[in-house]
């Protein structure tokens, strides 16, 4: 996510530390550096003035030339514009108003509505502990209303029927009365994707709009649209009066200019990223956590957030238990550390959130695409094992490990690489279990593990 921002302004950051003292030549150089870094990421230009602006003046501040150590007292000023440019502080939705609660979606099309209202929906179930109603009033797009019949299903949340009305705000009135019968904590509605332009659409949506009188109305917006995606919320914000923004397809974002963008055009907080295809990657919107990790400083609280919620500690506590028994590490769990890892975002998800890693991401790319599809292969072959030969890896010879590599489309070469790696991860393991085990593992990361990853 961000990673051309995020590598730009790094080394800037890096470049920034080394001053002993600041002077006008090396703030001006560096602001350079910060206006092409912003530039490059399809930061919209006025944003970029602001920025620039409001850095200078804090790096001519008495704060910065009195400090002990100016380089680090600028960078302090760079991530606090960098949060003020996104939005100091949390924002969130207004869920406490007489129920149900009306969430309103707008957005261009292609923006990812109808997979966010069923994010939204199970975010809201799952932080919250509310009663969820989704409807759609998308009566253009083929196969629309069966898609959010069948998430809404997926993911536990009841689901309004448009039944033979052809009307979105009848349908939008309908699914109103229907969630205050149910006594809906919380009512979810879809709308047909519509280009800014297009004033009958518009019209439609702002009828929408008054029938329900909702408490947030939210618009989505592809964060790889750049300064395209800021015109349209300008656009949408003037019709609906937004009260919050939802970036989706964050994960597909190495630039960042709507991110940076989107607040300071419509004044408007950004509340949730959308990070991926699943309706569980979706995550609360922390403008500090962002600039921390644009500026290569990592995310460990969101880090910490996320192991807590993904991993699954009933498994965990299974094998530190076998542990103190003595009984081995095997490759039934070796394979479920593989999904833990993945279900974070594999490892190229973990370093991002890591201080002073992305760089690492970003300068071996090829490396850790490889070693994510490395980790993919070793799944397939642990599955095409049978239960004796994970518990067991020593008897897997040279006639399974042709059986194995057939059932999972692999070669012999990557079942002797994913043996290797489990053998030396069982030693690890096997220290771990032993007095001064952490100390002993510490030891055994340093001279086993490789620094770019897995050893081939």
């Amino acid at each position: 996510m961000f990673e051309n921002l995020s590598g730009r302004f790094s080394r800037i950051v890096q470049q920034l530390r080394g001053h002993a003292r600041l002077t006008e030549d090396n703030i001006a150089s560096t602001m350079r550096d910060v206006r092409m870094a912003l530039l490059e990421a399809d930061v919209a230009l006025p944003v970029v003035k602001a920025f620039i602006e409001q850095v200078e003046a804090g790096a001519l501040g008495k704060e910065v030339s009195s400090s002990l150590n100016p380089g680090q007292a600028l960078v302090k000023v760079v991530q606090d514009e960098l949060v003020h440019l996104m939005g100091d502080g949390q924002a969130s939705l207004n869920l406490n108003v007489p129920p149900p609660a009306v969430i309103l979606m707008a957005g261009l099309q292609g923006s990812g509505k109808t997979t966010t209202v069923a994010k939204l929906g199970k975010w809201c179930r799952e932080k919250h502990d509310k009663s969820v109603v989704v409807a759609s009033c998308d009566i253009y797009r083929p196969a629309a209303l069966e898609q959010m019949r069948v998430l809404a299903g997926e993911n536990r949340l009841e689901y309004f029927a448009a039944g033979e009305r052809k009307q979105p705000v009848a349908i939008a009135e309908a699914a109103l009365k229907h969630a205050r019968s149910r006594f809906a904590d919380v009512l979810i509605v879809d709308t047909a994707g519509r280009l800014h332009i297009d004033e009958d659409m518009m019209a439609e949506i702002r009828h929408i709009h008054s029938a329900l009188t909702p408490s947030d109305t939210l618009f989505l917006v592809d964060s790889m649209m750049g300064q395209d995606a800021v015109n349209a919320a300008r656009a949408f914000n003037d019709a609906l009066d937004l009260t919050g923004v939802v970036l989706t397809k964050v994960d597909g974002d190495a630039r960042g200019g709507a991110a940076l963008s989107v607040r300071h055009v419509t004044g408007k907080p950004i509340l949730f990223l959308g990070t991926g295809e699943k309706t569980s990657e979706l995550s609360s919107f922390y403008p500090d956590r962002i600039a921390s990790r644009i500026l290569g400083m990592g995310d460990m609280l969101s880090l910490i957030e996320e192991v807590e919620e993904k991993t699954d500690q009933e498994k965990a506590k299974k094998i530190a238990r076998k542990l103190k028994k003595g009984r081995g590490f095997n490759l039934d769990d070796f394979r479920d550390q593989v999904r833990q890892m993945q279900s974070m975002g594999g490892l190229s998800g973990l370093l991002d959130k890591m201080p002073g890693m992305q760089q690492m991401s970003m300068d071996s790319v090829g490396g850790l695409a490889g070693q994510e599809h490395e980790l993919v292969k070793f799944e397939a072959i642990i599955n095409s094992m049978t239960p004796g030969e994970r518990r067991f890896p020593a008897v897997v010879n040279g006639s399974r490990k042709k059986r194995i590599a057939s059932g999972s489309g692999t070669q012999i070469q990557d079942i002797n690489r994913l043996l290797k790696q489990f053998g030396r991860m069982q030693k690890m393991m096997k220290k771990l279990s032993k007095k001064g085990g952490m100390e002993n593992m510490m030891r055994g990361l340093g001279g086993n593990m490789p620094r770019g990853g897995f050893r081939r």
